[in-house]
């Protein structure tokens, strides 16, 4: 049973969410009906609903509201967490199937902009959680060290252009986190939404980042996720960033098994980033287009593109640079989601010479 508590700490969030004007998607899919159904339950992991919601009970500017405390939560609370994986993946139903890990034929993207003009940089992410273990929520301290631990000499292990070093944010230098700070490498302590999720405990017990010697890929160990694994580089290359990304994630799954689900893709700690859990996105110059921003969004929306600010969720574009980026991770392979974003930027790039 789900201590006293606990609960009390739990009604009480509820009632507030309700009678809050929060767009969340938790607010829409928290109904009485699924509050009670769900209030009493808990993983094999100790996870009540309460870790799911309880970010989203105190932020109420939320856009989401919920994270999964395990990767046994989005079974567990399934009833909460379908509706607003169908909701915010457009339509990934609870009937629906994610496709097995496809990365298709790397070979087939090439450079978007070969002459330089539009894209300043090109880069490819994804998240991956250590199978085994929980996500932030409810991780003791010596299982953040004994995750870092495993990263750190896994990745330590790479070669040929992955090569590099890890860094652990346990007493870090101060000139080495100024130089991954300038770098733009370097995470900061987790924002408020991801501090109500009970996600920045031990803080910075069992956090770390490496990157090679070329400065092209890196890994942040628990940061958001157990891994966020990026490949990224100047210019609009993309087949050697998304090469350089599908070479560096099957080198370390043969030796970090990943949490999967059949029906989900890979799991990571937010819904919004299940599935492929890829992001392939450029920072991209269109003066053009810029000046009729509707007209931008709307060839954006056609290709399941989204854009961003240049330092990416709520900010500006700076000197009229765009984040943008594949909308779409679940339903669709690896490869679908990339090529998404291949065919959308090459179609902006075009319309934007034609103006």
């Amino acid at each position: 049973m789900v201590d006293a508590a606990v609960m009390e700490k739990m009604e009480a969030g509820f009632a507030k969410l309700a009678a809050s004007d929060s767009k969340s998607l938790l607010k829409k899919y928290l109904t009485k009906e699924v509050f009670d159904a769900l209030k009493n339950k808990k993983t094999s992991f100790g996870s009540t609903l309460l870790d799911c919601v309880q970010s989203g009970f105190e932020n109420h500017d939320s856009g989401v509201g919920i994270y999964a405390p395990d990767a046994e939560a989005y079974s567990v609370f399934s009833d909460l967490f379908d509706p607003i994986i169908e909701d915010y993946h457009k339509g990934f139903k609870k009937t629906d199937k994610h496709p097995a890990a496809d990365f298709g034929d790397v070979a087939s993207f090439g450079n978007v902009d070969p002459t330089g003009e539009f894209v300043v940089s090109t880069r490819v992410r994804c998240g991956r959680s250590m199978e085994g273990y929980p996500f932030n929520p409810c991780l003791t301290e010596a299982q953040y060290k004994e995750m870092e631990d495993k990263v750190s000499s896994t990745l330590s292990a790479l070669e040929g252009e992955l090569k590099g070093k890890f860094y652990p944010l346990t007493g870090m230098d101060k000139a080495v986190q100024q130089q991954l700070i300038d770098d733009h490498f370097l995470f900061k302590e987790g924002d408020r939404f991801l501090q109500a999720a009970n996600a920045c405990r031990f803080w910075p017990t069992g956090r770390g980042i490496y990157h090679n010697d070329n400065k092209t890929f890196l890994v942040w160990c628990n940061e958001e996720d157990h891994l966020r694994i990026i490949s990224m580089q100047m210019g609009g290359d993309l087949g050697q960033v998304y090469r350089r990304l599908v070479t560096a994630v099957n080198d370390i799954e043969k030796r970090i098994p990943f949490s999967h689900h059949d029906r989900l893709g890979f799991l990571t700690f937010c819904p919004t980033n299940l599935g492929t859990t890829i992001r392939a996105s450029v920072h991209i110059k269109v003066p053009k287009l810029a000046k009729d921003y509707a007209k931008l969004e709307s060839i954006a929306d056609k290709y399941n593109l989204q854009v961003r600010g240049t330092r990416g969720e709520h900010s500006e574009a700076e000197g009229g640079i765009y984040d943008i980026s594949n909308k779409r991770r679940m339903g669709l392979t690896e490869y679908q989601a990339v090529k998404e974003m291949y065919d959308g930027i090459s179609e902006l790039i075009k319309i934007e010479k034609s103006l």
